[in-house]
């Protein structure tokens, strides 16, 4: 057959548009059912006890769409779209917002560490260092004034230790009051007179918009090591806990079983909602995973388990969904099963 340049131009048209159809990125963003790796790999306590089952951290696999991926996930049950502008605050690059989710990974394993030491009343010690910002809200007073990764030391002379100190202090303060916030960066100490603002999503609370993270320095004997890699996010905190737990600790708390599960871990051990729990339940039923523990949020009729519960039943798993609002839940139901 002659080749034409008609040929020709029909030919970089398809192209060009098979290019656009699987290449160019929407501002959407998806979420679907990732992965439920098992824990031992990644977690590791020196001289830690093995178990005959396996822990697991469940994932949600994410990113921006293209226009066929936004079809098919339109299509398929499970996939969530959403605009890039709930997912990335407007101004935070992808990287910045790839460093914010690893240092919540970060702030997650550190919380599950106390928390599982202090249960197995292992050695733990922990300094404070103040807090880190971990992101600015755009149209804040902060804006401008704070950026990501400065170390808040005191505010108005008072020294801050963690999130709470800096929190407690702002709450009795009014809106149109002034702090000042001495912080460092860059390994400069900086000064920043930053006047409150009223919060009307968050009831009217006062604040200067920012989001913060403890900076603690967390000593334990036997030391623990993690491997988590590019997963980012606080969601695994629960399961990381109970597997801390699981190696320190002499008797299988897994039984055999696939234990799965979600939430984040404050710590005091209690457990807080996460994102996706339906795609959770999903990655963790691919897996075989015999138990799921999922946020009860003190019973609230659209909780974490709740949602789990009901994709639990549509999907026709035998996985026991339990619910938990804190870390002492999990271990006493492990500890009863059979």
């Amino acid at each position: 057959m002659k080749i034409t340049k008609r040929h020709i131009i029909s030919f970089i048209i398809v192209v060009a548009i098979a290019f656009f159809l699987s290449a160019y990125k929407l501002p959407y963003y998806i979420y679907k059912p990732g992965g439920a790796d098992a824990l031992n790999p990644i977690v590791a306590v020196d001289g830690g006890h093995e178990s005959a089952g396996d822990m697991h951290l469940v994932t949600v696999r994410g990113g921006q769409a293209t226009p066929v991926q936004y079809v098919w996930a339109k299509l398929l049950p499970h996939h969530e779209v959403l605009p890039i502008s709930q997912v990335r605050p407007e101004g935070i690059t992808e990287d910045e917002y790839f460093h914010v989710q690893l240092q919540m990974m970060e702030n997650s394993q550190e919380a599950s560490t106390v928390v599982a030491y202090k249960a197995a009343n292992e050695d733990i010690s922990i300094d404070y260092n103040g807090v880190y910002v971990v992101s600015v809200i755009k149209g804040m007073p902060a804006e401008s004034k704070l950026k990501m990764g400065d170390r808040i030391t005191s505010i108005d002379g008072k020294v801050i230790e963690e999130t709470d100190d800096l929190i407690s202090y702002v709450e009795n303060k009014s809106a149109g009051d002034t702090i000042s916030i001495e912080f460092e960066r860059d390994d400069e100490t900086m000064t920043k007179e930053i006047e409150l603002e009223s919060f009307k999503e968050l009831d009217n609370k006062v604040g200067i918009g920012i989001q913060l993270v403890t900076d603690r320095s967390v000593s334990v004997d036997p030391d623990v090591n993690f491997s988590s890699g590019s997963i980012g996010g606080p969601s695994a905190g629960l399961m990381f806990s109970l597997e801390i737990y699981d190696q320190l600790t002499e008797a299988d708390l897994t039984h055999g079983y696939q234990i799965a599960g979600t939430g984040e871990i404050d710590y005091n051990g209690n457990v807080g909602r996460i994102g996706g729990i339906d795609k959770k339940v999903i990655a963790a039923d691919d897996e075989g995973c015999k138990v799921f523990f999922a946020p009860n949020e003190n019973g609230a009729a659209d909780s974490n388990y709740e949602v789990a519960k009901e994709t639990a039943e549509e999907i026709g798993t035998d996985m026991k969904v339990v619910p938990v609002d804190t870390f002492d839940d999990a271990l006493t139901y492990l500890k009863k099963l059979k």
